[in-house]
């Protein structure tokens, strides 16, 4: 019997970043691609953040208990408070959608997880949530579907790929949802 996780690990992504660049360049939309090496969180970015100019932003694969999914793309510094979260994004209690999900919905391992994943749910049953404060960024940083690159683009051009993908981008203020202070 084969393993499911290893299955996942050497399929191929569904939309490679390939497409994706080539995506972007028939919308016309311009970026700037960085390459390095695979970051999967946050912390390990820190120093590669601080070499590639703009917003670094992270990406929250969500689900709700009513089967609901989310990928909340927020600011690496904006802080959230998942029990405050609910109410501000329209959903019921919240937790981390597994890896299999994230496979099947968005065509992403984990640590690659980003808003151009929305790419491959066809069937828009992802709702795209986007940060307030990081929309208003000059540039933008995520992964093309791969955590070995970031692409740098504007917030504005961001919305119209995710609108070429059949979604609507929600943009959210999270500040109802920011933890209380220590």
């Amino acid at each position: 019997m084969t393993d499911p996780v290893l299955q996942q690990e050497e399929a191929p992504l569904p939309t490679s970043p390939e497409a994706l660049f080539g995506k972007l360049e028939a919308l016309g939309i311009s970026y700037e691609l960085h390459h390095h090496e695979a970051v999967y969180t946050v912390a390990e970015s820190e120093k590669l953040d601080a070499t590639i100019p703009g917003t670094h932003c992270r990406n929250l694969f969500l689900r709700d208990k009513k089967k609901k999914n989310f990928l909340l793309t927020l600011q690496n510094e904006t802080d959230v408070d998942m029990k405050k979260l609910p109410p501000v994004i329209g959903s019921d209690r919240l937790s981390f959608g597994s890896s299999d999900r994230l496979w099947e919905f968005l065509g992403v391992r984990p640590g690659s997880v980003c808003p151009f994943a929305i790419v491959n749910d066809t069937q828009q049953q992802v709702k795209m949530l986007l940060d307030k404060d990081m929309m208003e960024s000059e540039i933008v940083n995520y992964h093309p579907l791969m955590n070995t690159m970031t692409v740098s683009l504007v917030p504005k051009d961001l919305l119209r790929f995710i609108e070429s993908c059949g979604h609507v981008p929600h943009i959210v203020d999270l500040s109802p949802a920011k933890p209380e202070s220590a």
